[in-house]
């Protein structure tokens, strides 16, 4: 397995958090893996065999060759087809409302084709990107994309990305109450303001963090005991830790510690 991220350059730094790729033969991902929310949207294109989408019913499909994922509220089970290669953007959380031509909200654990969100542009991004040869050219490709839709766009929203900042600080350990002080903006505007360029509530969006937090400290092995990890994590009791990490992981984290925390801090979280 291949894994690399590379950096944005000076003009969308603000908006893109990074560049990853991944590249992997058939046999070394023959099984589900489980992506856990962690607040960034992302742009995938899939220059390798197509992956299969577990759906919360138990259906599945097959994702499109490019897309964007909406912010995930609930972990998303994957599975490869054959032979990996992705390129991916990952988006600051709220980088993507600059490109959106439809509400952030309504892509909520959905994979919207490019074609779609961009119509011929999107189709034309993606034979490019599908065509080039090394990550090099893909990153060259879907910048001078990228810089070309936002120059018709209004600047990013200075308070929401001021508050996302500060819940990124604070690992999400800080209420609605508190960010609502430090913004001086009404609890509800804050939300409402959330919603519509994150597709998160602060709330939502500080569980995640927080959560995300917690796996690093999972994966460095920097805790004694569970019960050790969600005091550090700052959860009101072990009850509360279990609730939340069941409900972003799909899994207690007992069962969650092992093989499935590797996959997805690979796909959520390795640049951190």
């Amino acid at each position: 397995m291949n894994y690399q991220t590379f950096e944005p350059n000076e003009q969308l730094a603000a908006i893109v958090r990074c560049y990853w790729t991944l590249e992997s033969p058939k046999e070394e991902q023959a099984e589900k893996q489980t992506i856990v929310p962690d607040g960034c949207m992302e742009m995938i294109f899939h220059y390798g065999d197509l992956y299969k989408q577990y759906l919360l019913n138990g259906d599945s499909i097959i994702q499109p060759k490019s897309f964007v994922i909406g912010q995930l509220t609930q972990p998303l089970k994957i599975e490869p087809t054959g032979e990996t290669g992705i390129f991916s953007v990952r988006f600051h959380p709220g980088g993507f409302m600059p490109f959106a031509n439809i509400p952030i909200k309504e892509m909520e654990n959905t994979a919207i084709p490019l074609e779609r969100l961009f119509e011929k542009d999107g189709c034309e991004i993606e034979q490019k990107i599908l065509g080039a040869g090394t990550s090099s050219e893909r990153i060259q490709l879907i910048e001078t994309f990228l810089l070309g839709l936002l120059s018709n766009n209004e600047a990013i929203d200075r308070i929401v990305k001021s508050t996302v900042d500060t819940i990124l600080n604070a690992k999400g350990q800080l209420s609605i109450i508190d960010l609502s002080k430090q913004t001086n903006i009404h609890r509800r505007q804050l939300e409402r303001r959330f919603s519509a360029i994150i597709g998160l509530s602060p709330k939502q969006l500080s569980k995640t963090i927080r959560l995300q937090a917690t796996l690093q400290m999972l994966l460095t092995k920097k805790f004694t005991s569970l019960t050790a990890l969600a005091y550090e994590g700052e959860y009101y009791d072990q009850a509360h830790f279990i609730k939340d990490f069941k409900e972003l992981t799909g899994y207690t984290p007992k069962e969650f510690y092992g093989n499935k925390l590797k996959m997805s801090s690979l796909f959520y979280g390795a640049d951190k």
